[in-house]
């Protein structure tokens, strides 16, 4: 008996061995295959919270940040409502509500407990300065639907935003980034102005707090931006930064096109940085709200934009590119695409046109020899159909070389009319192309203020300036006396000219802002510059009533 209980235990471990042999050959593939993976780079899914986390865990970053929702206030708010009394009464009734008491909690020794909010949930201090993305979704618990993206206090390296370019492109609801203090250099600057064109929904960048010693800023509004808002408040923001911004803003070749707001409050701009901004005025149509508010600005930064938005003579180059402009537009060339408009025209077809006598002498001679071949077609019909019983008399095998005849050479019309059909197809889509980019070059010589109405005074051209703009804040800087005059002239310029003019999308400035500067408030334009404006602000509520 003992010696068969040694065998069957014998067994039992050769069996046991065996089966963790088998576990480990098959647990090896599985390593060497995350191994493999490991090696490969990962393709981004569209999906923020994944992708985010495994592009971080393949750069093998030691604390991967955070990707959360972000919080919003409660729904419900309690407080005081007032409501409006009946006709006899005019006075106001205010009902408090007030918030139900809190239940307490009443734990098993029958002591009474604290009371624990239900409206926020408390964290130890640690959590709120780890690094974290808070993101904004359009659907809730769908990461692919990510609209806006948050990230606050800590540093963005050229890394980390490699990554956000791998994931921001494939957000396609994705409209809104705001990196608040992130430290970020000109070389991850360079990086996100290059990858920022490709989200093609993006229309909202706040870079606030981020001081850049580069100050390439004008990076963010090339040619190829789409960015309609750009905040950069508390960036260190010096003339050298707003002179390259000023360049970018409005220039005679190429302007920015898509910009409308403009923030760069809190920054170290003087009169020669306010001076390029005004002078990217000039021939910027787009922006309409520029905030200057807590810079240096001086009495001759006012100046130089006061004249950017009344009126300004041309400079040599301007005068120069205007003749070119109206060169190119008087051109016949550049009259061509009237023409394929015309010939889509129902009432008036593009065939008829003017003839010359030589047309008509062409059209003559093809006329005779169509009357030429007609008879001889006749002739030869009329030979067929007596020849016909002759060949009827013959054999079959006529008659059936015959029908394939007639078969091929219906085939060879029908080839010939589809041939003709896409021949006119493709006209039309020329002519409709060429109508789009003629469309394009008016829509662009509309934008262009070169070809704006021009006043020839003292030898030089004097034109409109920016009425787009409708909004201007220049509250506590360094603007006096002699600059409150100079954008006093400007409004009323320009209250004179809209007045005059009713152009579309030229109202001229709806809100100025002069608060806080070295002024008193006494001074008559400062006056004359809030009666002018308080009409025009689409938030001032007149205090008098009607009757």
């Amino acid at each position: 008996m003992g010696k068969k209980v040694e065998k069957n235990l014998s067994k039992d471990r050769h069996l046991s061995s065996a089966h963790h042999e088998d576990e480990s050959l098959t647990k090896t593939p599985e390593i060497l295959h995350d191994a493999d993976s490991s090696e490969q780079p990962y393709k981004c899914v569209g999906n923020f919270l994944v992708d985010f986390t495994e592009l971080c865990k393949q750069n093998s970053m030691a604390v991967i940040p955070s990707v959360t929702v972000r919080p919003k206030p409660p729904a419900g708010q309690s407080g005081s409502v007032e409501l409006k009394s009946s006709k006899k009464e005019d006075k106001k009734q205010v009902i408090q509500v007030h918030d139900p008491e809190p239940d307490t909690e009443h734990p098993e020794d029958g002591e009474v407990g604290e009371w624990l909010p239900k409206t926020y949930t408390t964290k130890p201090k640690s959590e709120y300065f780890k690094p974290s993305v808070q993101v904004e979704l359009d659907v809730a618990e769908r990461w692919d639907t990510v609209t806006e993206v948050h990230v606050r206090g800590w540093k963005i390296d050229t890394s980390m935003m490699e990554t956000f370019r791998q994931c921001w492109t494939l957000l396609e609801r994705l409209h809104t980034i705001n990196l608040w203090n992130t430290g970020l250099t000109e070389a991850s600057l360079v990086s996100l102005a290059a990858f920022l064109p490709l989200c093609l929904h993006l229309r909202n960048v706040i870079l606030d707090g981020n001081n850049v010693k580069g100050e390439n800023w004008s990076e963010l509004i090339g040619a190829d931006s789409l960015i309609q808002m750009l905040s950069l408040r508390h960036c260190g923001i010096t003339d050298t930064g707003a002179c390259g911004i000023g360049r970018v803003l409005g220039n005679m070749k190429a302007p920015n096109t898509k910009l409308i707001s403009l923030n760069l409050s809190g920054n170290l701009i003087g009169d020669v940085g306010a001076e390029s901004l005004a002078w990217g005025l000039r021939m910027n149509r787009t922006l309409m709200a520029l905030t200057l508010l807590g810079n240096n600005i001086g009495n001759k930064g006012a100046m130089k934009i006061s004249e950017a938005l009344s009126r300004f003579p041309l400079s040599h180059e301007e005068t120069v590119e205007r003749r070119k402009l109206l060169s190119d537009h008087s051109s016949p060339e550049r009259k061509s695409p009237a023409l394929s408009r015309r010939a889509e025209s129902k009432d008036r077809p593009g065939s008829v046109r003017s003839m010359t006598t030589t047309d008509k002498t062409k059209l003559k001679q093809s006329a005779k020899k169509k009357e030429v071949k007609g008879k001889d077609t006749k002739d030869e019909t009329k030979t067929v159909k007596k020849e016909e019983p002759r060949e009827s008399r013959g054999s079959k095998t006529k008659g059936s070389l015959k029908a394939a005849l007639q078969l091929m050479a219906s085939a060879s019309v029908a080839e010939s009319a589809k041939s003709q059909n896409k021949a006119k197809e493709k006209k039309k889509e020329k002519t409709k192309s060429s109508v789009n980019e003629s469309d394009s070059q008016e829509l662009s010589d509309q934008m262009n203020p070169l070809l704006e109405t021009t006043d020839l005074l003292d030898g030089n051209l004097w034109i409109a300036g920016n009425r787009t703009l409708i909004l201007l804040n220049l509250s506590r800087n360094k603007i006096g006396a002699e600059g409150i005059e100079h954008l006093l002239r400007a409004v009323q310029y320009q209250t004179t000219l809209t007045s005059l003019e009713h152009k579309p999308g030229a109202m001229g400035l709806m809100r100025l802002a002069l608060n806080k500067n070295p002024v008193p408030a006494d001074n008559e334009s400062l006056k004359k510059i809030l009666d002018l404006m308080q009409p025009k602000d689409p938030f001032y509520i007149s205090s008098v009533v009607a009757p």
